[in-house]
């Protein structure tokens, strides 16, 4: 399956399907939670929070794909990211974008 970030795709003509979406909401274990806590006192990267999101991503992604190919379609043009956090150490990862067809 072809994902762009663009509107188009160079010299394919194409039909467009509609919207596509995937989403996950993870969470880290309370006390990876605390030790990012800790973490902020002092500065530096949250390697285990950098791992969640990664995973969300892939995931997010994964499952906007599979309805894109439920759909029929060939490719993805527009797809996005989108994160908001639901609660402290709990965020949501969504994956959109628009199916299309090839003409």
């Amino acid at each position: 399956m072809l994902i762009v970030t663009s509107n188009d795709i160079p010299g394919k003509q194409f039909e467009v399907l509609g919207l596509v979406q995937g989403s996950t909401v993870q969470t880290v274990n309370a006390l990876r939670d605390i030790g990012a806590g800790l973490k902020n006192l002092v500065g530096g990267e949250l390697k285990k929070y950098n791992e969640m999101m990664a995973k969300s991503r892939d995931l997010a992604l994964s499952r906007m794909t599979e309805q894109a190919q439920g759909m029929g379609a060939d490719a993805v043009i527009a797809m996005r990211y989108a994160s908001s956090e639901l609660s402290e150490g709990a965020a949501e990862m969504m994956a959109y974008g628009t199916a299309v067809k090839f003409m």
